[in-house]
C-alpha cells in the first residue's frame, strides 16, 4: 500500500480534526502528499501541516474555504493541483452534523447540512474530474450507516448522507473506466463534541446495539480510505461500513 501511494496527491476536505486529520496522516504515512482544506480550523491545519511537513518537506499544502461558498470549490481543487502539479484522489469529509427535530427545522439548517454533506462533494468532484481522469483517480466519501438506519431527529442531516450514498453509487457508474468512487460509513467512532451522548449511560446503550462493543478509532476510517485510493484497483461504487457491527445489529 506504501508503495501504491507514495507521492500520490490527495485533496481531503475537513482535513484539520478528528477523523480528517486521521485521514491525513494516514495517507501522509503512506508517502502521499496531502493538500489540506479546512474551514474555520486554521490553527488545528498549520499544526497538523507543521506536524507532517516536519516529517517530510513540503509534501503537506494548505486550502482554506468555505464548502458552502460554491463558486469557490472549484478553486480548492484548482489550489491542490497548483500546489503539486496533480491529483489522484479526492475525500470528501468535511461534515455538518447536529439535531434538527420536525417543527424546528430552518432552510438555513438545510442548506448548512446539505451543503456541507451532499452539495459540496457532488460540486467538488465535479471539478476534480478532469485531473482524476487524467491520473486514473478516485473519490472517497465519507457516508454514515445512518444513511441506511435513520437516526431520530436528525433528518436533514440523515438525508444529506442518503443523498451521498446515492451521489457515490451514481458517480462510480458515471465516471468509470477512468476513476473509482466509493465510500466510507462510519459507525461510533468519535463522539459528537456535543449533543445528546454526552452521557456514559447514553453511550453504553449505542455500544451494546453493536457486535464488537466497543467505540472506533478514527484510524479505522483511515485506514478504509487508505486501502480504498491505494489497494482496491477493482472496487468502485461501493459504500463499506466500518461500525463494529453495529448496522447487523440495530
Amino acid at each position: 500500500m506504501a508503495e501504491a501511494l507514495t507521492d500520490k496527491v490527495v485533496l481531503v476536505t475537513g482535513g484539520a480534526r478528528r477523523v480528517g486529520a486521521a485521514v491525513c496522516r494516514r495517507l501522509h504515512a503512506g508517502g502521499a502528499k496531502i493538500a489540506l482544506h479546512y474551514g474555520r480550523s486554521a490553527t488545528a491545519a498549520r499544526a497538523l501541516a507543521d506536524e507532517l511537513n516536519g516529517a517530510r518537506r513540503d509534501s503537506v499544502a494548505l486550502v482554506q474555504a468555505d464548502l458552502l461558498d460554491t463558486a469557490a470549490l472549484p478553486g480548492i481543487v484548482e489550489a491542490a493541483v497548483r500546489g503539486f502539479g496533480r491529483l489522484d484522489a479526492l475525500v470528501n469529509n468535511a461534515s455538518s452534523f447536529y439535531a434538527t427535530p420536525l417543527g424546528s427545522v430552518t432552510e438555513r439548517a438545510w442548506d448548512d447540512l446539505m451543503g456541507t454533506n451532499l452539495k459540496a462533494p457532488l460540486f467538488l468532484a465535479q471539478a476534480a474530474v478532469p485531473q482524476l481522469r487524467a491520473s486514473r483517480g478516485c473519490i472517497v466519501n465519507i457516508v454514515d450507516i445512518h444513511a441506511d438506519f435513520p437516526l431520530a431527529n436528525y433528518a436533514v442531516y440523515v438525508a444529506a448522507k442518503g443523498g451521498l450514498a446515492a451521489l457515490t453509487r451514481q458517480l462510480a457508474r458515471d465516471l468509470g473506466p477512468d476513476v473509482r468512487v466509493n465510500g466510507v460509513a462510519p459507525g461510533a467512532i468519535l463522539w459528537p463534541e456535543a449533543g445528546e451522548w454526552q452521557d456514559e449511560e447514553s453511550r453504553r446503550r449505542i455500544l451494546e446495539r453493536s457486535a464488537l462493543k466497543r467505540v472506533g478509532e478514527p484510524d479505522d476510517i483511515a485506514r478504509t480510505v487508505a486501502f480504498l485510493i491505494a489497494d482496491a484497483p477493482y472496487v468502485t461504487g461501493q459504500i463499506i461500513a466500518v461500525d463494529g457491527g453495529r448496522s447487523v445489529s440495530l
